[in-house]
């Protein structure tokens, strides 16, 4: 039972560790900005079809993510709800692994929108414009990404997920 327990923390804290350097990599190369945002580390919302140490990885990584990036405290906390959200949803719908990565996509989509809006102070006028443009951000990130790394990571999955 300890073993399990000390598995489960220990996915969830690498997991964390990688959403984050993928989270400046992404900055460091100016793919996270812009209209349209490929952020990398959101390729990781499919982890969950492979463990449940995933969503508090997921949400921990956004989080601090968020911190140390300087965003906004609406963006740390709204952000990081929006990522906990997807990664929930994402484990839900492992059964279909063409599903995982819905759920990231709607719960940004939905959220990310008011973020900019209220957070950012960006005109609310434009929130159509923002829910496409995070939309096709997350479709690429989680969607295609995503998928192409659980495609890669499915191959591996006793060997890395136990």
């Amino acid at each position: 039972m300890k073993n399990k327990k000390v598995l489960y923390l220990t996915q969830a804290a690498i997991i964390a560790a990688l959403y984050i350097v993928l989270t400046f990599l992404a900055n460091a190369f100016g793919l996270a900005s812009g209209s349209i945002q490929i952020r990398l580390s959101e390729a990781l919302t499919i982890l969950p079809f492979f463990t449940p140490a995933a969503i508090p990885g997921l949400f921990i990584g956004c989080l601090l993510s968020n911190v140390l990036t300087g965003c906004v405290l609406l963006d740390i906390i709204f952000g990081s709800i929006a990522t906990l959200i997807g990664a929930v949803g994402s484990y839900l719908l492992r059964k279909n692994k063409y599903l995982v990565p819905i759920p990231p996509i709607v719960a940004n989509a939905v959220i990310v929108p008011f973020v900019l809006i209220y957070g950012y102070g960006l005109p609310s006028a434009s929130f159509p414009f923002f829910v496409v443009t995070v939309a096709i951000g997350e479709i690429i990130s989680c969607g295609v990404l995503g998928l192409l790394l659980l495609k890669a990571l499915n191959k591996h999955r006793t060997t890395l997920f136990g």
